[in-house]
């Protein structure tokens, strides 16, 4: 049961909520599963480049294929440039494919995702890599992603800013339309009211958000 473990916090462990929660779930989940594959991305230490004008030039001769599978996309590169761009998309493929359960740790930055994880989906969404090619169906369509948010705020339903969530809609989509049909999303609120005096108040909703969370997790991770 190989477990994709992806951080994109640019806090370190001792300061990132999102790291802490992952880091529950990859412990129960290892502590469950004994020695089943296991594998940490860590997008801040060792980011996903940028896509360039090389990676959108083979993706579209790919489309225009019929949406080859990655097995095929090799025999359609052209020049050095799009095979250096194939060189760092092919892997994370792979490990996205490869994976039973994928764990994202996604604070909340400006109301969104931070851009290094935007940047290993932007990379990651390759043209036709998720499509049996047999079926059409969707290679991820048994895939679980279990998100692991944390805001500084309160976002959830009925808060004043629920409407700010750009995160929940977004992954949801996207997610979504790669096929994705086991999809848990897991918010820490409030991880701030320690340290904001406005939101000193609602220590005690951030402690019980926080509790919630990490119950959640335990259950996700020994389910």
């Amino acid at each position: 049961m190989p477990l994709l473990h992806i951080d994109s916090s640019a806090d370190t462990a001792d300061d990132s909520v999102s790291r802490y929660l992952t880091g529950l779930f990859a412990r129960t989940w290892r502590a469950r599963n004994g020695a089943g594959p296991y594998r940490h991305l860590d997008l801040c230490a060792d980011p996903v480049p940028a896509l360039g004008p090389a990676y959108t030039s083979l993706g579209r001769r790919v489309e225009r294929e019929g949406f080859a599978p990655p097995e095929k996309v090799p025999a359609l590169i052209e020049n050095a440039a799009e095979e250096r761009e194939w060189d760092l998309t092919r892997p994370l493929i792979t490990e996205l494919r490869a994976a039973d359960t994928v764990l994202l740790g996604v604070p909340m930055y400006n109301f969104s995702i931070p851009a290094s994880l935007k940047a290993w989906i932007d990379r990651v969404t390759f043209p036709g890599a998720y499509a049996d090619p047999d079926t059409g169906e969707s290679l991820l369509r048994d895939t679980r992603v279990v998100v692991v948010m944390a805001r500084g705020g309160g976002y959830g339903p009925g808060t004043p800013r629920e409407s700010y969530d750009f995160q929940t809609p977004y992954l949801r989509s996207y997610f979504g339309e790669l096929g994705v049909r086991q999809l848990h999303f897991v918010a820490a609120e409030l991880t701030l009211a320690a340290l904001l005096p406005h939101l000193a108040h609602l220590e005690d909703l951030a402690t019980d958000s926080l509790t919630r969370a990490r119950a959640e997790l335990t259950a996700l991770a020994t389910a």
